[in-house]
């Protein structure tokens, strides 16, 4: 097995064991990484889905074509 080897604060190696991709627990050893899927805090779901985003303008182009079109006809009350 070999030692981490990361700059520790005094600025000497690390001298605990790495692990498999050759870092020790407290060097990045350990951690997998941002979370995956919906527990991650990026995740695009709901109201921002592009999806969502499309249907909105979609809804917005419908009504200002709509507006326009009104606008061309008289206003009679």
């Amino acid at each position: 097995m070999q030692r981490c080897g990361a700059k520790t604060r005094t600025g000497e190696p690390c001298k605990t064991w790495a692990m498999k991709n050759g870092r020790c627990r407290m060097h990045g050893g350990m951690s997998p990484g941002a979370p995956r899927g919906p527990r991650n805090g990026n995740y695009r779901h709901g109201f921002y889905t592009n999806e969502a985003i499309a249907e909105r303008r979609q809804m917005s182009a419908f009504i200002r074509d709509m507006r326009e079109a009104l606008d061309g006809t008289s206003h009679e009350v």
